[in-house]
């Protein structure tokens, strides 16, 4: 008896399982029964259905994005670049999204397919220039529209295609940033010869400045030590002029202390200028 209870109260729960659903706000449902479709379910919160026979499909009803892989497309002016973009879409039409695409995965492929096919016819018809400046603006604004009349069969509405990245193919590319670097190269190299050049100016100048305040140095000090030697003779002409003898005796001991050095020999005359003050005085003499 106990068992039967169990069991019959499982089989209820499962019943009330399988009959409850809930739609959250941001979702949108799709009530199906044995692969068609019965009822659409907009409104969130908790809704019935048939229980075991009937499934429910949800979506989303937000604000989807699709990032596509980049891809080279080639301008009008015959030039390659790689386009990296992405579509930003919302799906409008549940039923017939469900009976087209049935989920996201065919859906991006879907939208793979269309977006490539009208960027590719808009590249086509345009410069590179156009491309990969500011009028790209309007040329992503053609492509939405189109994107849209296309994908609106498949309950889809994309809001707006936009391009996040323009490059150009690797071997382009290497090529150009071979050149920039060149250029940059050229443009350093003359930097530093005019920066040489620059330099040796301000050394040179330097070079004269520095000479310029040497010899006007050396003429002040010559000036000076010449003022210097006049004032020391005129003061050795009074000192001579005041007392000839001292004067004398005092060049006298000058040369004696340059001459005379320790066991030094000179031989003199008797009648020598020079001998007078080594002579020994003589009683009477001063």
């Amino acid at each position: 008896m106990k068992i039967a209870l169990i069991a019959l109260a499982v089989l209820a729960g499962a019943v009330v399982f399988s009959t409850l659903f809930t739609i959250d706000e941001t979702e949108q449902g799709l009530v199906i029964q044995f692969g068609k479709y019965v009822r659409t379910v907009q409104q969130p919160g908790l809704h019935v259905k048939l229980p075991f026979i009937q499934d429910v499909t949800t979506y989303d009803k937000r604000l989807l994005r699709y990032d596509a892989a980049p891809a080279e497309f080639l301008t009008r002016d015959k030039k390659a670049l790689v386009v990296d973009i992405y579509a930003r879409y919302r799906i409008t039409d549940p039923l017939r999204f469900f009976q087209t695409l049935r989920d996201l995965t065919r859906a991006h492929a879907r939208l793979d397919a269309i977006i490539s096919s009208s960027l590719r016819e808009a590249v086509a018809s345009h410069d590179q220039s156009d491309i990969i400046t500011e009028k790209r603006e309007p040329i992503m604004d053609d492509v939405a529209k189109e994107t849209r009349a296309k994908a609106a069969e498949f309950g889809v509405y994309i809001l707006d295609v936009r391009i996040k990245r323009t490059d150009f193919p690797r071997e382009i590319a290497e090529s150009i940033y071979a050149r920039m670097r060149a250029e940059r190269g050229r443009i350093s190299k003359r930097y530093r010869s005019e920066g040489a050049e620059e330099q040796l100016k301000i050394k040179a100048e330097t070079d004269k400045e520095r000479t310029i305040i040497l010899a006007e140095a050396r003429r002040r000090s010559e000036e000076t030590r010449g003022k210097g030697d006049g004032e020391a003779i005129r003061i050795y002409a009074a000192a001579l002029r005041q007392d000839p003898e001292f004067y004398a005796f005092l060049k006298s001991l000058d040369v004696y202390k340059a001459a005379l050095k320790e066991g030094s020999r000179l031989v003199l005359s008797a009648d020598s200028s020079l001998f007078q003050y080594l002579e020994t005085p003589r009683p009477g003499q001063p």
